[in-house]
């Protein structure tokens, strides 16, 4: 399902408020009724029904991996993006990772 655009909330919004239910609000939006139940329940605790921030995608490693990779490279200078890739961890980070891990730490 789509998410509601901007207007399309504050309309469903004004028509809970003129009493009409959410499960026609949600029928009329063509979404779940739970839909309308969070917008209404994000409206009585923000005042807005504007989306929240959100982090984007989720991040390959963990801070000890990152640590992992950093030291690793501090101990040998010579060793390459795509070796440390290859082997430093337990599962699969691509040599891209690897230099944003070390551009992090400026070690690039």
């Amino acid at each position: 399902m789509p998410r509601l655009t901007a207007i399309e909330r504050e309309r469903a919004v004004g028509m809970v408020q003129q009493g009409a239910s959410r499960a026609a609000v949600a029928r009329m939006f063509k979404c779940a009724r739970i839909t309308v139940t969070r917008l209404m329940q994000r409206l009585r605790q923000t005042g807005s029904t504007t989306d929240r921030p959100r982090r984007g995608r989720p991040l390959v490693t963990t801070p000890a991996e990152d640590r992992h990779i950093r030291v690793l490279h501090l101990r040998n200078r010579t060793i390459t993006a795509t070796e440390t890739a290859a082997t430093a961890l337990g599962h699969r980070i691509s040599r891209q990772t690897v230099y944003r891990r070390l551009r992090q730490h400026r070690l690039m």
